[in-house]
C-alpha cells in the first residue's frame, strides 16, 4: 500500500509543473556563434530584462517572437572608433550591426557634459575617451573664441580647428608647451579621466610639431594614473618612408606604455610597418601587456582637407602621391589635382576628403586573417554635398563621405566569406576581441558584452551568413547606402533595427569608468620639464 502511494505521489507531480517560462524576446532556430566558448549550434534564445536568460534546444516562448532560421544569432559588434556622433551616422552604423559605438581616438572635452548629453538619448552604447587635442585647443588655443563651456567632440573638430586660426597659429597642432602650459594640459586630462573617460585619445599624428615627446609621456601618464588606456593615431600616420615610417610612432607610444605598465590601442593600424607593430603587439601579449591594434576594409582613408599630411610637401614630396590619382573629392566627384586641391582648402577645410593610399591594396585582405586586429571602422559624421548635417529623417543618397561609415561590417563579413575565413574569427574581430581588451582594462560594462552567453547584456545582432554585404561606394548617391543581411539588431534587448527598419529608440547607455571625487594629477618639475617661457 505504501509503494502505490508513492507512486500515485509522483506522477501527480509529474503533473503540476508551473507555468512555463515567457520571456520578453525569444529568437528562435537561429545559429548561435559566441567567440569566447567557440559555441556553434542551433538555439533559441530568451531575453528578459535586457539580458540573455536562456539559450536552450528546448521550446520557449516570449511576448516578442523572432524565427532566425537559417541566420547567425552572435553578439552585436563593437566600434571602437567610431566619429559617428550624429543621429543619422548613427543609424547607418546600426545598419551595419554594431550595437556599441565608441570614439576613443579624438575623445571630447570636456567628458562628463558630453555623458550627460547622451544619456537617454542615444539609440546605441556609447562611449569617450578625454581628447589630448582638444585639451590642447583649450589651452593654446584659449582666445580663439572656441566655446569650451559644452563638449566638443570629433562632429565640432572642424569648426574648432578653423577658429584656432584666428590668431594665424593652429596653437593646438603647432605650439610646443612651456612647463606651466604642460601641466594645465596634463591637469585637464586628468579632469576627464576622473569624469569617466575610457583613457587618452590622442590624435598626435595630426600634433606632431607641437607635442613633444616628453609631453606625449605626461599624456599616457595621466591615463596610466587610472589604470586606462591610451588610444593612439601615431605620430607619423600615415607615413611610409625611413625617417618617419610608422613604426617609428608606435615605438613612441609602445615604449610609454611598457613604462607605465598601462594598456595600448593602436588606432587605424593600415600603414606601411603595420606587420611590424602587429607582430610586436602580439610579443606584447605573450607578456600579459594589454595591447592591441585596428583596422577598417577600406584601402582609402578620409580626413580633413586641410590636414597637414595631405598638403604638397607631405603628400607628394614626402610620400610621393600625385593629388590627381588619390585625393578624392565626394562633393565634386571627381579627384583634384594640386591647384584644385588649393582651392578647396582656401574654402573649406574642414571638409571630408577621401584620399586613396596605393600600397594597402594588397594589405587589405591581410588584415582579415590577425588575430587580436580587431575591426573599427573610423566611422565619419553625416553632411550632405553642401556640408550640412543630416537629419534622421534624410534618406541615405544624401549623405557624402566615406563608404567606411555605412559598410564596414558588411564589407568584412562579404570580404571574409569570399576568402573562406572562418566565421568565428571573424566575430572575434567584430565585437569578443574589442569587449575582452576593454574589459581587461577595467571597463566593467564591456565585461558583459561582447559573448553570446546567458548572464550577458542582449546586444544582439541576427545576420544571413550567405548574404550579408556592403552596398556604399565612392560614387555619388552610393556613399551611404546600407549594409543588407542584417535583419535584426538589439541593443540592451531592445530591437534598434527590426526586420530591416531602422527604430527611434533610445536604448544605449553608456560604457564609462565610475567618476571620481578625486583627482590624481601630479605636476611635473622644472628637473622632469625645463622648458619655460622666461
Amino acid at each position: 500500500m505504501k509503494l502505490l502511494l508513492s507512486a500515485i505521489f509522483i506522477i501527480a507531480l509529474a503533473g503540476c509543473t508551473g507555468p512555463a517560462t515567457e520571456y520578453d524576446v525569444v529568437i528562435l532556430n537561429g545559429r548561435v556563434l559566441d567567440p569566447e566558448t567557440n559555441f556553434d549550434a542551433v538555439r533559441n534564445v530568451g531575453i528578459t530584462g535586457g539580458r540573455i536568460t536562456a539559450i536552450t534546444d528546448e521550446d520557449i516562448t516570449g511576448k516578442r517572437s523572432v524565427d532566425a532560421g537559417g541566420h547567425v544569432v552572435t553578439a552585436g559588434f563593437i566600434d571602437s572608433h567610431t566619429h559617428s556622433l550624429d543621429l543619422f551616422s548613427v543609424k547607418l552604423l546600426m545598419r551595419d550591426g554594431v550595437t556599441t559605438g565608441m570614439d576613443l581616438e579624438v575623445g571630447a572635452w570636456p567628458v562628463g557634459l558630453w555623458y550627460d548629453e547622451k544619456k537617454d538619448n542615444w539609440p546605441i552604447n556609447y562611449g569617450t575617451t578625454v581628447s589630448q587635442e582638444i585639451v590642447r585647443m583649450s589651452v593654446h588655443d584659449a582666445g580663439d573664441g572656441i566655446d569650451f563651456s559644452r563638449p566638443i567632440d570629433a562632429t565640432g573638430l572642424s569648426a574648432a580647428r578653423a577658429a584656432s586660426l584666428k590668431d594665424g597659429v593652429e596653437g593646438w597642432s603647432a605650439a610646443i608647451s612651456d612647463r606651466a602650459q604642460l601641466n594645465e594640459i596634463t591637469r585637464r586630462l586628468d579632469q576627464g579621466l576622473r569624469e569617466g573617460a575610457l583613457g587618452l585619445g590622442s590624435t598626435i599624428g595630426y600634433m606632431r610639431k607641437g607635442v613633444t615627446t616628453y609631453e606625449m609621456f605626461e599624456a599616457q601618464r595621466a591615463a596610466a594614473r587610472y589604470g586606462r588606456l591610451t588610444a593612439a593615431h601615431l605620430r607619423f600616420h600615415p607615413m611610409n618612408k625611413t625617417p618617419t615610417e610608422s613604426p617609428i610612432g608606435f615605438a613612441e607610444a609602445f615604449t610609454n606604455a611598457v613604462t607605465l605598465k598601462a594598456p595600448l590601442l593602436i588606432c587605424h593600424n593600415n600603414d606601411y610597418g603595420w606587420w611590424e607593430i602587429e607582430e610586436k603587439l602580439a610579443l606584447a601579449r605573450e607578456q600579459r601587456l594589454n595591447m592591441w591594434g585596428e583596422y577598417y576594409p577600406y584601402t582609402a582613408g578620409a580626413g580633413p582637407l586641410g590636414s597637414e599630411f595631405l598638403r604638397p610637401e607631405m603628400w607628394e614630396d614626402t610620400l610621393g602621391y600625385k593629388y590627381e590619382e588619390t585625393l578624392f573629392d565626394p562633393v565634386q566627384n571627381k579627384f583634384l589635382n594640386r591647384d584644385e586641391y588649393f582651392e578647396a582648402v582656401a574654402t573649406d577645410p574642414g571638409r571630408t576628403i577621401i584620399a586613396h593610399i596605393p600600397p594597402r591594396k594588397p594589405w587589405l585582405r591581410k588584415w582579415l586573417k590577425v588575430p587580436h586586429m580587431v575591426v573599427a571602422g573610423d566611422t565619419m559624421w553625416s553632411t550632405d554635398k553642401d556640408g550640412n548635417s543630416l537629419s534622421w529623417e534624410d534618406p541615405y543618397e544624401d549623405y557624402v563621405g566615406h563608404p567606411r561609415t555605412a559598410g564596414t561590417r558588411g564589407r568584412v563579413l562579404r570580404l571574409a566569406r569570399e576568402e573562406n575565413i572562418s566565421l568565428m574569427f571573424t566575430l572575434s574581430q567584430l565585437s569578443y576581441w574589442h569587449a575582452k581588451h576593454l574589459g581587461d582594462a577595467g571597463i566593467e560594462a564591456m565585461k558583459i558584452r561582447g559573448r553570446m552567453q546567458e548572464g550577458m547584456v542582449a546586444d544582439i545582432v541576427v545576420f544571413d551568413p550567405d548574404r550579408v554585404t556592403d552596398n556604399a561606394d565612392f560614387g555619388p548617391g552610393a556613399n551611404g547606402r546600407p549594409t543588407t543581411g542584417i535583419p535584426y539588431v538589439l541593443v540592451n534587448g531592445r530591437f534598434v533595427v527590426d526586420n530591416s527598419k531602422v527604430k527611434k529608440v533610445m536604448a544605449g547607455q553608456a560604457i564609462r569608468y565610475p567618476p571620481e571625487k578625486t583627482g590624481r594629477f601630479i605636476p611635473v618639475t622644472e628637473e622632469q620639464y625645463p622648458l619655460t617661457n622666461k
